[in-house]
Order: C-alpha cells, then sequence, then structure tokens
C-alpha cells in the first residue's frame, strides 16, 4: 500500500461549549468521584470530619498530613480527609484564622490585641507569643470541633442520599 492511497484523518471539529456546560461537566465529574468514593457514607463523613477539622488550623503545610493521621485514627475515609482540608484555601485563610481568633478572644477574655493590627499573610503571628497563639489554638480548636461535627452530619445525609438517588436512577 502506498501512502498516498491512506486517508488523512482530519480532526473532529467540536462546537465549542458554553460557561455554563464547562461547570455543569465539572461538577459532574466531582460528583461521579464521589460517588465513587470507597467505604460507608459513615467512613466517608469521618475522613470529612477530620479534615475539616485539621483545615480549621493555621498549620498550613500539615493540614493534610494531620487530616490523614485522624482520618486513619478514626477509621474515615483518608482521600476524603485530604480533600476536606481545602476549607482553609488561599482565599479563606484570612477570614477563617481571624474568625477562629475572634471565638479564642471571646472564650479566654483576652483582648490585648487587635486582629486588625495584623498581617495575616505574614509569618509575624508566629512571634506574637504564648497569649496570641493560645487564643488563637482555642479559637481554632472549638471551631474546628464544631464545624467537624456538622460536616459529619452534612456529608453522612448527602452521600446517602446522592448513592441512593443513583442507585434508583440506574435501574
Amino acid at each position: 500500500m502506498h501512502r498516498s492511497s491512506l486517508k488523512t484523518q482530519v480532526p473532529i471539529q467540536r462546537r465549542p461549549e458554553s460557561k455554563l456546560q464547562g461547570w455543569r461537566r465539572h461538577w459532574r465529574y466531582y460528583y461521579y468521584r464521589l460517588l465513587r468514593l470507597q467505604g460507608t457514607p459513615d467512613a466517608i463523613a469521618r475522613g470529612v470530619a477530620c479534615g475539616v477539622f485539621a483545615g480549621s488550623f493555621p498549620w498550613l503545610g500539615l493540614q493534610i498530613v494531620i487530616a490523614v493521621v485522624l482520618a486513619t485514627a478514626t477509621r474515615g475515609n483518608k482521600i476524603a480527609a485530604a480533600a476536606a482540608t481545602w476549607v482553609s484555601n488561599p482565599f479563606t485563610y484570612v477570614p477563617i484564622f481571624a474568625f477562629n481568633f475572634k471565638v479564642g478572644q471571646w472564650i479566654t477574655g483576652w483582648h490585648d490585641f487587635s486582629i486588625d493590627d495584623l498581617d495575616w499573610t505574614s509569618s509575624e503571628i508566629w512571634h506574637l507569643g504564648a497569649n496570641f497563639l493560645g487564643t488563637m489554638m482555642l479559637g481554632c480548636a472549638l471551631v474546628g470541633v464544631v464545624a467537624a461535627i456538622g460536616s459529619y452530619v452534612l456529608s453522612v445525609r448527602l452521600i446517602s442520599e446522592l448513592r441512593h438517588r443513583h442507585k434508583i436512577g440506574r435501574r
């Protein structure tokens, strides 16, 4: 067979998709990823709760590691735990940690420091002393526990409902 007799392949022309279709495809992908996570809804929800708890603390380089360790200890889903730490991300660090600090101030009554004077994007927060760090960690722990309990309850219900709907839709 000569090369000239081979047909050249023409690339398939696809219609450009709208932004709405792109977002729909994006969320559908994550919907199916959630459905395919291994484990019971309870185990996945425990992983989510561990991730949300770890994400409440300002250990930016260690949140995933801590979440996976907690998920291992609670027999939760490790992938869900790692993914759930992204509740605190570059867009939400400052509001979450400022809120946690305010909660810590409310609990301890320590009002010698104003968060308005702080540059949350620098490493200076670690040099402010034990009162600041104690107040911050106490606020993070309380907010983390409440957020973990809430995310656990919502995740169990959501995952159970999504799996049930998906199972009914397949029949």
